[in-house]
């Protein structure tokens, strides 16, 4: 990202001159409190909004001049977890995982062998005829991540992936986005825990009012 801002119609300035660069492959921790500017950041790399002012290049993209039309194929390219799972409830595990592959035209073969494949991954092929809200929050939170990176995306982004979590099931997760990083997607977590990232001794940008306070990676920023 390149001087981004971000200002509503409410005239809220959510982030003010936002420079920083995310390098391919990377695992990032975006920490603050409540309102910082957080999930504006993450909803500017999918394009779920555009900046005010300045540039959001991802994958040499510059996304404020990229068609509508191409918007999806973006999207195809960035897998997101939501904070507040958006699950498909009237379908079961493996139904859940196998819609992101169904929506871009995959054979049923095909489907089969990358859900049972990334189930098995993550450890919950046992329920794949579950529905999802006979799962433990755990499990959820590791359901929309298989769902997001069944895919194989260049970007995971997660919103607030450990919130509701105890701190066992939160590491376990945090175990799984590692894991999903070694395979060479850039992994983008937002948190309020700064002592998740910490711990996992990641990269660590911590935004305040908007703005970047602090960056454990020093450099020329851009995104």
């Amino acid at each position: 990202m390149f001087h981004v801002f971000k200002v509503f119609p409410n005239k809220i300035h959510a982030l003010s001159d936002i420079n920083i660069h995310i390098k391919k492959g990377e695992f990032v921790f975006l920490v603050g409190p409540t309102g910082a500017g957080k999930t504006t950041f993450l909803k500017l790399i999918y394009r779920g909004i555009l900046p005010t002012k300045g540039q959001v290049i991802v994958d040499g993209v510059n996304l404020a001049r990229l068609k509508k039309s191409l918007v999806p194929y973006l999207r195809r390219e960035i897998g997101v977890v939501f904070q507040d799972f958006k699950l498909l409830y009237d379908r079961n595990v493996f139904e859940n995982v196998a819609f992101s592959l169904r929506v871009v035209g995959n054979k049923n073969s095909v489907i089969k062998q990358k859900v049972n494949e990334i189930l098995n991954i993550i450890g919950l092929f046992h329920k794949r005829n579950t529905n999802p809200h006979l799962l433990s929050g755990g499990e959820q939170q590791k359901l929309c991540i298989a769902r997001a990176v069944v895919t194989h995306p260049l970007i995971l982004i997660t919103d607030e992936p450990t919130g509701n979590l105890d701190p066992e099931t939160s590491w376990d997760i945090m175990q799984l986005l590692f894991k999903i990083n070694i395979w060479g997607t850039t992994v983008i977590v937002a948190s309020h825990d700064k002592l998740i990232g910490d711990k996992a001794q990641k990269r660590v940008i911590r935004i305040e009012g908007g703005k970047v306070a602090s960056d454990t990676k020093k450099g020329i920023y851009s995104l």
